[in-house]
């Protein structure tokens, strides 16, 4: 109730609407929809974010998909729309309300990465995207739910759900708001996932213009993906991670999620700066277009002439890799939904017969839109019958199951990275860090528990801090190693140079793993409805509604724009997203 309680308390200052003025719907509205009635005097920055606001009151308590409203967004609305009147506008988004993941910093919104022990936390700074969307007029209208400190909290033996946190609890999907009846989920976990830890489901229920999420192997992808939106998770390093609550350097990312493809190409621009982050080295890595601008990429015929290879072994057909002769080390994904086959771990691959009609069907509209499609084009390292270089069968090291002494088959470049990188991000909050290292922070944790600190553990946190970053440097050092060598040089590099391709096309969100380790970027689009069959038989009576399911075009570093003319050319195509009805 605290949210409607701030929504009502900031509509009742609001004055009324202009009855003369014809109404505006922020319901399923694009950028470029509020951009032209702000340009025409149809609607003010404060009537959209009011808007919102209601919708937000109206709906929050079924969703739980907001951990903090801003409370001064009517003022930077006020502001944006005075700016407007003297003829001063800042950017492509200029008064649109987007939200943030609860990962990145805000000097002036509370941002706690949904731990407790940073409840309540306001950072001495904004973080790099944040000023790059504040410099492009955005006005920052809540911070979004995730899972707790993006899935880096507890794995086996308890992992955590995806989308619950301690500050807030569970979130909802809006295309299935309900809790899951069945025994041992029955803990008030979503009935249909909401697709790991970046919240679209505010975007999906039309709360805000757009959100952006973080990803450091499957956050963005995932939850677009569950949520029937549109969604970039980009080259590693296109978009400043300074400031952002990290796992890992080597994976992390933020990116925009939106509701069309072209929603989600203004917000990469807006995002992304236009010269290298001084703070993070990673910005060297591509060169924006000009004036950030990716929207001249977007072309309806924009998928002629295209080479797409479709990697048939186990990410649409069954396939079960090489044995070792013992059990594969078990398969973390943070924020990601599980691989298909099974939970905790990659098992036989393959579709299920109602996702494989929609990837038969999306691969047909390829064709007849123009696209060259090359299948199989198998992933080497996927297919590979030696099991020390077959991809499939190096997972990431996390919780008691893969803790020292029981970690040689799985990379530890999470549990390393999430160290170092933790820690040096503590740092830059200063002395009044509620926090000051990894250690502190599962301290306060335990001798929180009764305030609901830990309520599956912390496994992850634990395998991350025995990692000790000057011993243990040379083993990190040859993991991530190999995790390149699996996912680019023997994987997707190999694939798609020996077969010319301009990108793959992955089902759903299930290429994240494999193209997060080299950082590569990927584009998703809505594109149909499937029987939602994950955790097993539901009780007699109880009806599960069907949950999105989308497409994924992913290609090598730095190829955003020639996956968004692809993705726009495809959504163009098609035009299958579907608002949820349980917020009209």
């Amino acid at each position: 109730m605290f949210v409607r309680n701030l929504i009502c308390l900031l509509i009742a200052v609001t004055p009324g609407l202009a009855q003369t003025k014809k109404p505006f719907d922020v319901v399923e509205s694009t950028i470029q929809e509020m951009r032209r009635a702000m340009e025409t005097g149809q609607v003010t920055s404060r009537e959209l974010v009011t808007a919102y606001l209601t919708r937000i009151g109206l709906y929050e308590d079924k969703l739980h998909c907001i951990i903090t409203v801003n409370p001064n967004v009517l003022a930077e609305a006020d502001e944006r729309d005075r700016e407007r009147k003297q003829g001063r506008l800042r950017g492509p988004l200029h008064g649109i309300p987007i939200a943030l993941k609860d990962n990145i910093l805000t000097y002036d919104i509370v941002t706690t990465g949904g731990a407790l022990a940073f409840a309540g936390y306001t950072p001495p700074y904004d973080a790099t995207l944040v000023k790059n969307l504040r410099d492009s007029g955005a006005v920052i209208i809540a911070k979004t739910g995730m899972t707790e400190l993006a899935n880096w909290i507890a794995g086996a033996p308890t992992p955590m759900p995806g989308n619950y946190n301690a500050v807030r609890g569970f979130g909802y999907n809006p295309y299935d708001p309900r809790r899951d009846p069945r025994d041992g989920n029955d803990d008030g976990r979503p009935v249909l996932t909401t697709g790991g830890s970046s919240s679209g489901v505010g975007t999906a229920a039309n709360f805000w213009g757009a959100n952006v999420g973080t990803e450091t192997s499957g956050s963005i992808l995932s939850p677009a993906n569950q949520n029937m939106l549109a969604a970039v998770k980009p080259t590693v390093g296109r978009i400043s991670r300074y400031g952002v609550i990290p796992i890992t350097a080597d994976q992390d990312t933020a990116g925009p999620m939106a509701r069309t493809v072209t929603d989600a190409a203004i917000l990469l621009g807006a995002l992304e700066g236009a010269s290298p982050d001084p703070n993070d080295v990673a910005t060297n890595a591509c060169k924006p277009p000009a004036d950030r601008d990716y929207t001249p990429f977007l072309k309806e015929d924009g998928l002629k002439g295209m080479r797409i290879g479709i990697p048939r072994a186990f990410f649409y057909d069954p396939f079960t890799p090489p044995s070792r002769g013992q059990t594969p080390a078990p398969t973390v994904t943070p924020g990601s939904a599980p691989p298909p086959g099974r939970r905790g771990g990659f098992g036989g691959g393959g579709l299920n017969p109602e996702q494989k009609r929609l990837m038969t069907e999306a691969i047909e509209i390829l064709k007849q839109q123009g696209a060259e499609i090359i299948d199989p084009a198998d992933i080497p390292s996927v297919v590979n019958k030696d099991p020390d270089q077959n991809f499939l069968l190096w997972g990431t090291c996390g919780g008691i199951t893969t803790n020292r002494g029981r970690d040689a088959n799985c990379s530890v470049v999470f549990k390393y990275g999430m160290k170092r990188d933790f820690n040096a991000w503590l740092a830059t909050l200063g002395p009044a860090a509620p926090v000051k290292t990894l250690t502190e922070l599962r301290q306060w944790n335990l001798t929180h528990t009764n305030g609901g600190s830990i309520r599956f553990g912390q496994s992850l946190l634990d395998s991350s801090d025995e990692m000790n970053l000057v011993a243990d440097k040379a083993r990190y050092e040859a993991d991530r190693a190999k995790d390149l060598e699996l996912s680019a040089k023997q994987g997707l590099d190999a694939v798609m140079k020996a077969q010319r391709l301009d990108a793959i096309l992955f089902p759903g969100a299930n290429g994240a793993s494999i193209a997060a380790k080299p950082g590569y970027p990927t584009v998703i689009v809505p594109f149909g409805m499937v029987p939602n069959t994950q955790g097993g038989a539901f009780p007699q009576g109880f009806e599960p509604k069907p949950s999105p399911y989308g497409v994924s075009f992913t290609g090598l570093a730095c190829s955003e724009p020639n996956l968004l003319k692809m993705a726009y050319a495809f959504e163009q195509a098609t035009k299958r997203r579907v608002k949820p009805a349980s917020v009209p």
